[in-house]
């Protein structure tokens, strides 16, 4: 069984950019969720496409089954998405034995950025950068299928901390 395991936090500037690959984009909708599963579609900018079911109501651990799908059908089920379909540019950049993943939102959420960091274990404390600011995880306005469904969702993603330099 697959399993996901993640910390996310607001990020603090833009000091991260120095260290990040060049980014791809991500197109991400929901066709389904329920309160302990969803089932999502991206479509990348590379062409690929994938179909993710998440189970669990877990914020820090959830199982994950993911699938290659085709982009057209990808783009199908994205006409057919509950609520918006998130846009996003995903850049990684490695920190001290760990890879975050650091989401620029564009659209409906243009100005949002927040970082990702999957972990093996639920007992991984991973060094912090230091343009990492508030943690969020566990908070389900900053979930993207609260986003999507605007459930609850933030509805000012332009803190302070967000736009320093």
């Amino acid at each position: 069984m697959a399993k996901e395991i993640e910390r996310k936090f607001l990020v603090s500037g833009k000091r991260w950019r120095l260290l990040a690959d060049a980014g791809e984009s991500i197109k991400q909708g929901y066709l389904t969720t329920m309160d302990d599963r969803s089932l999502r579609v991206r479509v990348y900018g590379d062409g690929r496409a994938c179909l993710t079911l998440k189970i669990g109501q877990s914020a820090l651990e959830r199982d994950e089954y993911e699938f290659d799908i085709s982009p057209e059908i990808a783009a199908e089920m994205l006409d057919q998405a509950l609520g918006t379909v998130l846009e996003k540019v995903r850049y990684r950049v490695e920190h001290k034995g760990f890879v975050w993943e650091i989401d620029v939102y564009g659209g409906r959420y243009s100005g949002l950025v927040v970082a990702e960091v999957e972990l093996e274990s639920a007992a991984d404390r991973p060094e912090l950068p230091d343009w990492v600011g508030r943690e969020v995880t566990g908070d389900f306005r900053y979930s993207n299928q609260a986003m999507a469904l605007s459930e609850g969702a933030i509805a000012s993603f332009h803190e302070p901390h967000t736009q320093s330099g």
